[in-house]
C-alpha cells in the first residue's frame, strides 16, 4: 500500500500568471522558478490527480498594456496569446525533465511546436496521465487567459479550478497593502463580482458559476501547498456557488 494521501479531486485545473514564471525577475522565464513549479505539479500528479494547466503570458507581452500604448487591440491580444505558448513549451520542458509526460495543446495552429485542440484528444491524453498545458488563450481576442481557463476546465470536465497566486486566498482588500485584511475562507461568484474581489475577471468568474466550477485560489509561492490542499490541508479561499 502507498502512502500517498488520496486526493480530493480527481481531476484538476491549474491557472497561473505568466508573472509567477519570472521569479524576481521584471520580465521572461526564471528557470529555476519553472522547475520549482514543475515540481509542485509533479508531486499532485504522483497522487494520481489528472492534471491540466494553462498559464498566462503577462511576463513576457500583455495585450492590454500593447493597446493602451497605441496598439491595435486584436493584434495585441494575438501577442499575449503567443506569450503564453512560450510559456506552456517552458512549463512542458520543465516537467518532462521530471519524468511527466506533457502535452502543449494550442487554440492556434502551430503544428511545428504544439497539438491543435481537439476535446477529446485532449481529454485522451488526461486519461493516460499526461499533464494538459492548453495554450495561446480561447484562441480569440478580448478574452483573457483567466476565462481560457474556465473553459478548457468545463470542457474538460475538471472538478475544480486551482488559481496560484502570491497571496494565500482571497482577501477583502490588498493585503500587501493592509494588514488588517480579512481572508475569507469561502466567497460566492456573486460575492466576487459584486465586490469586485479581482480573483479572476468577470466572464471567467460568470462561466465558473454557470457551470458550478469551484475556485480554489491558493499560494504558489509556499512549498508543498498545490498538494497540500489535494491532501485537504493548507491554507485557502474556495470560490462557490
Amino acid at each position: 500500500m502507498s502512502d500517498t494521501p488520496r486526493a480530493a479531486y480527481s481531476r484538476v485545473m491549474l491557472k497561473i500568471s505568466g508573472e509567477a514564471l519570472m521569479g524576481d525577475q521584471g520580465f521572461g522565464l526564471h528557470p529555476p522558478t519553472v522547475e520549482r513549479i514543475a515540481k509542485e505539479v509533479k508531486s499532485v500528479h504522483d497522487m494520481g490527480v489528472e492534471i491540466c494547466m494553462v498559464i498566462g503570458g503577462g511576463n513576457i507581452f500583455r495585450g492590454l498594456q500593447g493597446s493602451a500604448q497605441g496598439m491595435e487591440r486584436t493584434t495585441a491580444d494575438y501577442m499575449g496569446m503567443l506569450a503564453t505558448v512560450m510559456n506552456a513549451l517552458a512549463v512542458q520542458s520543465a516537467l518532462e525533465a521530471e519524468g511527466i509526460h506533457t502535452r502543449v495543446i494550442s487554440a492556434i495552429t502551430m503544428n511545428e511546436v504544439a497539438e491543435p485542440y481537439i476535446r477529446r484528444r485532449a481529454v485522451r491524453h488526461l486519461e493516460k496521465k499526461r499533464v494538459c498545458i492548453f495554450a495561446a488563450g480561447t484562441g480569440n481576442p478580448y478574452f483573457t487567459t483567466d476565462t481560457a481557463a474556465t473553459l478548457r476546465a468545463s470542457e474538460m470536465s475538471c472538478e475544480a479550478i486551482f488559481k496560484g497566486t502570491k497571496v494565500d486566498g482571497v482577501y477583502d482588500k490588498d493585503p500587501v497593502k493592509h494588514a488588517d485584511a480579512k481572508r475569507y475562507e469561502t466567497v460566492s461568484y456573486d460575492d466576487v463580482l459584486a465586490k469586485r474581489l479581482g480573483v479572476m475577471d468577470a466572464s471567467a468568474i460568470a462561466l465558473a458559476r454557470d457551470n458550478n466550477l469551484p475556485i480554489i485560489v491558493f499560494s504558489l509561492d509556499e512549498p508543498g501547498g498545490f498538494k497540500g490542499i489535494l491532501a485537504g490541508e493548507g491554507t485557502y479561499t474556495r470560490v462557490q456557488g
